[in-house]
């Protein structure tokens, strides 16, 4: 991000209205790679492919924010690899972990990985020590500290069905793993903090949130989420695109202020939920109208969701979640175009 847009960015989650609506989009392997052209393999494995696929988009698309930017990333399995999961990952399409806890009892042995050698974080992080100078060269700054969470992680080492199971029939040894996991997502953040001094944000993305009931959350999410949140930065984003009706009215206290949810919530009732104190960033069906739609459904879409807004502060016009694969450029150039379309005709 330019120091314009991370100054806007923290601006609108200030509640200021800044002109015409605000866009931001999260882009990542599913789709920036097949856009433009090149197999996910590449996207992955050369530098060279993977910041050419970040500034044609940035240059493609200059009204868009594109968060968290240059994410350096492998999938699902960039953490889950650090605990030791096997990864595979087929030429052109999305890597998978395979799980490695087989019972409860496996927890106990499981060790606390070292972000700085162990699996897939150095690699992600030395690709952003490498390509630094070249973006900050064209003006674009690292801001983000990115992971995935606590329960999503913890449904890639063991299994989502068995983790969701087991978190009600044997309580304690989840709380184990959450912990362990934790104290591995605290020193991997940390160290992406202390090695780019540019970043002043954290993103956790975990659906696993939606898979929980509020009391279920409030006992094993939300401590471990806000000891992430409380490591520091002026944004601390959530990414949840499953239900999120039972962990909203945890946002504030979490600290978060920036939240990516799915396409089927409105936005009047999550920012009333939340207190008005947490920016929203959606939501637009992502597939199946930025993806499958034609231009005409995704201006329809971002013109229905403008008029139902009640109040336009603290709302950052995207998708209900990442942007998927295939979505084509002209369904994105009709997002921009309706959403900054000047004195519309409201339906």
């Amino acid at each position: 991000m330019t120091d314009r847009e991370w100054a806007d960015l923290k601006r609108i989650l200030a509640g200021e209205i800044l002109g015409p609506p605000p866009l931001g989009l999260i882009i990542d392997s599913p789709w920036l790679p097949q856009w433009v052209g090149e197999n996910i393999i590449d996207y992955f494995s050369s530098d060279e492919v993977w910041r050419r696929a970040n500034f044609e988009a940035i240059e493609t698309f200059p009204e868009v924010m594109f968060l968290p930017g240059f994410w350096s990333e492998f999938g699902m399995c960039t953490e889950p690899s650090a605990f030791g999961a096997r990864c595979s990952f087929p030429a052109n399409d999305f890597p998978f972990a395979h799980k490695i806890i087989r019972s409860v009892e496996d927890i106990e042995r499981l060790p606390v990985p070292d972000p700085r050698i162990d699996g897939l974080p150095p690699f992600m992080l030395n690709r952003l020590k490498l390509n630094r100078p070249k973006l900050e060269d064209r003006g674009h700054r690292l801001r983000f500290a990115v992971s995935r969470g606590p329960l999503n992680i913890s449904t890639f080492l063991m299994g989502a069905t068995e983790f969701l199971s087991e978190m009600m029939m044997h309580p304690d040894e989840i709380h184990v793993l959450i912990d362990k996991v934790t104290r591995f997502l605290k020193s991997w953040l940390e160290l992406q903090m202390e090695t780019i001094p540019t970043i002043d944000g954290i993103l956790l993305l975990d659906d696993i949130i939606g898979f929980m009931g509020k009391d279920q959350f409030k006992e094993f999410g939300f401590p471990s989420f806000k000891e992430l949140f409380s490591l520091g930065g002026s944004v601390k984003f959530l990414h949840n695109d499953a239900l999120c009706a039972q962990s909203l009215e945890f946002l504030p206290d979490l600290g978060v202020n920036l939240f990516n949810m799915a396409f089927d919530t409105d936005l009047n009732q999550l920012k009333r939920a939340t207190g008005q104190k947490v920016t929203m960033l959606g939501n637009v069906p992502p597939r199946d109208v930025l993806a499958e739609g034609t231009p005409d459904d995704v201006r329809k879409a971002v013109r229905t969701l403008l008029d139902g807004l009640e109040d336009r502060s603290r709302v950052i016009l995207s998708v209900g979640g990442a942007v998927p694969s295939g979505v084509p450029t002209a369904n994105i150039r009709a997002f921009i175009d309706e959403a900054h379309r000047p004195n519309p005709i409201r339906a």
